[in-house]
Order: structure tokens, then sequence, then C-alpha cells
């Protein structure tokens, strides 16, 4: 009786050391997967596009890092801060309103005067007029407020009345003067012991404020909770403000040539 060699048993594919040559090694699916990933091939226009949203993200970042810190700042304000934010963005819109109307008064002037030349020189006139009053070159008169600092103890500092100055420009303040000072564009004050300094000018307590503006506007900007009457007080100062239909801030101020800045269109 003859007996059949057994049949040659296939070698699975991946289990041997060699192809069915004995070449390179045939590779699975999952090992061809693995070296088409790594180590990656990158191009520069991937580079490049993954550069840009780099940087777009970062920027969304930080912007909403930025937007949450305002939203922060402001649930964190008191209801006085508030009040007073709101306040002072009513009045800017406000004056920005009547400036544009006051602009558009002078255009129609212009287009409707059968004499452009003689409404333009008027009209100049009246520029050069205003512009003295900012400058403290020339006296002023009209309504506003007088608001008197009493310091007995001596506590309220240049940093206090400076804070007063600047709320009432907020307010809408058109001419100041303390003490027989003018205040202007470029008014300093300082400490000089007891006394404050406005200008290098030295006054003393009790400090005046004679401001032209709208009353309406200017004794509740300073008379709003936190605001300057109130910080004033806990300084142990007395502080009365006044409205009238006539203040005259007469304190002038020497018309000063810059050293530098020559106007563009010469």
């Amino acid at each position: 009786m003859r007996e059949e060699l057994p049949a040659e048993v296939p070698v699975p594919v991946g289990e041997s050391g060699g192809g069915p040559e004995g070449g390179e090694p045939v590779l699975t699916g999952r090992q061809r997967l693995a070296e088409g990933l790594w180590p990656p091939r990158i191009t520069r226009a991937q580079l490049i596009v993954a550069v840009l949203l780099f940087g777009l993200g970062f920027g969304l970042a930080v912007q909403v890092a930025s937007n949450s810190d305002n939203d922060s700042a402001l649930r964190g304000a008191r209801q006085e801060d508030l009040v007073r934010i709101l306040d002072e963005l009513d009045n800017r819109t406000q004056r920005l309103e009547d400036e544009k109307q006051g602009l558009e008064k002078q255009r129609q002037e212009l287009e409707n005067s059968s004499d452009q030349a003689e409404e333009a020189r008027k009209q100049t006139v009246e520029k050069e007029r205003q512009l003295g009053i900012l400058a403290g070159t020339v006296a002023a008169q009209g309504p506003g407020i007088t608001m008197t600092i009493e310091d007995t103890k001596g506590t309220v500092q240049s940093d206090m009345l400076l804070d007063a100055i600047q709320e009432l420009r907020a307010a809408g303040a058109e001419a100041i003067q303390v003490n027989g000072v003018r205040v202007v564009a470029g008014t300093y004050l300082t400490d000089s012991g007891k006394s404050v300094e406005v200008d290098g000018n030295k006054i003393s307590a009790p400090y005046r404020f004679r401001v032209i503006g709208k009353p309406q506007d200017l004794e509740p900007a300073l008379n709003i909770p936190g605001g300057v009457v109130q910080t004033l007080e806990k300084e142990q100062a007395t502080v009365t403000v006044e409205r009238s239909d006539k203040i005259v801030v007469d304190a002038l101020r020497a018309a000063k040539r810059p050293d530098y800045a020559r106007s563009s269109s010469q």
C-alpha cells in the first residue's frame, strides 16, 4: 500500500519573514496605514494654512478674553459708577448732536446767503471768539454754576480739584475759573503744602469754581452718588453748588504762540 505525502501547508501572508519569492516583506493593511501616517509629510501650503489658522484662533481667543474682562468690570461696578458712566455718555452724545446741528446750520447759511464772502467773514469772527473763550484769551459770561469748597481741615488735595474739573468738562463746561485762575486745555494742578497750585499760581481754600455751561447738566454731574461732592465730603470738606443765569468768567490767559507747530495750510 502506497503512502501519500502530506500536502504543503500554505504560509499566511505576514507571518513569514519574506514574500512569496523571498523579496520584500508583505505588509498588512494596518502596517501600511502606520507607515503612511508617520513620519508626517507636510507640504509648504499645509504649513502656511496651519500658521494662519493658529493666528486666527489666537486672535479670537484674545478678543473673547478682552470682552469677558470688560463685561466682568461692568458687572462688578457699583450702581453709582454705572449711573455716572451712563450720564456722561448721554451728555457727550447730546453735545455731539448739538455740534452737528450747528455745523449744518452754518452750511445752510453759507449756501443761502446772497453775499457768501460776507457770511464767511461773520462766521470766521464768531469762530475766533469761540476759540478765544476756549483758550482763555477773552472773557465770557452765560448761565452756569458756582461751586464753593470749604476746607477747614486742609484735606483737599490737587487731584480732587482736578477730578472736579474733569467732571465739569465731561458735563459740558465751556469756561472754568478757579480762584481767579482761568482753566484751559493745558492746565495742571499740584500740591503746595496745605494749598494747591493751578498752573503755578498758588490758591487757598475756600476753592471757588465759576463754571459756564448748562446748569441742568453741571450740577447733577457733581452730585451723582460717588461723584465729586460725595468724595469731598468724605474728606470733611463742605461743598455748595449754586445755579445762576449769569456767570462771569473774566480771568484771562495770555495768547501763547506755539514754538514748533505751524498751520498746515501755509
